[in-house]
C-alpha cells in the first residue's frame, strides 16, 4: 500500500470498456478524493444519452511520473525476452520449403511442383504456417516470416523455382532408320484392324 502515496488522483478519466474511447473527465476534490457526485451525475447524462449503462465505463487514474520509475526498463526487458522466445518458431523442413516458395510468390501449384507434392499437401503445410505465425494470409505470412525468422533459421530457406525435376535421363534421339511412319488413309486403317 506504500505505492499508493506515488499515484496522484487529479484526474479520473471515464473510459468506454467496449471501445476504449475516453467520454470525459472528473479532477479530484482539493484534498485529493473521487467526487463522487460530480462523477455519478456525469456518467448519468453520458448513459442517458448515449443509451449505456454505467457498467459500460470504466474509471482510469493518471499516475505521477515517479511513480511509473522503472516501468519502461521493465517493459522494455520482457518485451526483448518475449520476441526472444516467439522469434524461435520451429518448422519443419517440408514448411521451410514451403514458406521459401510463399516468399517468391510461388502459388501452390508451383510450389507442389517445385517439391515433387501434391497441391493438397502444400495447402495442408500453408495452413499449419499460418496457424504457427498467427497469420491469415500469404501476404501477412511472408511479412512476418521475414521479421521473425530471417535471422533465426538454423539454415537459409530453399529456394523454390518454377522448373521441375526430372529424373530419368533424356534421350538425345529417337529416329530408327529401319522403320519409317506413312500416311494411311482411313478406310485402309479400318480394313487393317
Amino acid at each position: 500500500m506504500k505505492n499508493l502515496a506515488l499515484i496522484t488522483r487529479d484526474l479520473y478519466y471515464f473510459y468506454e470498456k467496449n471501445t476504449g474511447v475516453s467520454h470525459f473527465q472528473v479532477e479530484a476534490t482539493p484534498d485529493g478524493r473521487f467526487p463522487v457526485d460530480q462523477a455519478a451525475g456525469l456518467l448519468a447524462i453520458h448513459c442517458m444519452v448515449l443509451g449505456h449503462s454505467p457498467s459500460d465505463y470504466v474509471v482510469m487514474v493518471s499516475a505521477k511520473n515517479d511513480g511509473l520509475r522503472g516501468l519502461t526498463e521493465k517493459a522494455g526487458k520482457l518485451l526483448q525476452a518475449g520476441h526472444c522466445v516467439s522469434g524461435q518458431l520451429k518448422l519443419t523442413r517440408r514448411e521451410e520449403e514451403v514458406l521459401a516458395g510463399i516468399m517468391r510468390s510461388l502459388t501452390n501449384k508451383e510450389i507442389a511442383a517445385s517439391l515433387n507434392l501434391s497441391e493438397r499437401t502444400v495447402k495442408f503445410h500453408v495452413s499449419s504456417l499460418f496457424a504457427k505465425f498467427r497469420v491469415r494470409g500469404r501476404m501477412e505470412l511472408a511479412r512476418e516470416a521475414a521479421r521473425h525468422i530471417a535471422g533465426s533459421m538454423s539454415r537459409p530457406l530453399p529456394i523454390a523455382t518454377r522448373k521441375t525435376r526430372s529424373y530419368a535421363p533424356i534421350p538425345q534421339s529417337y529416329s530408327n532408320p529401319a522403320r519409317s511412319a506413312g500416311v494411311v488413309p482411313l478406310a485402309k486403317r479400318q480394313m487393317m484392324a
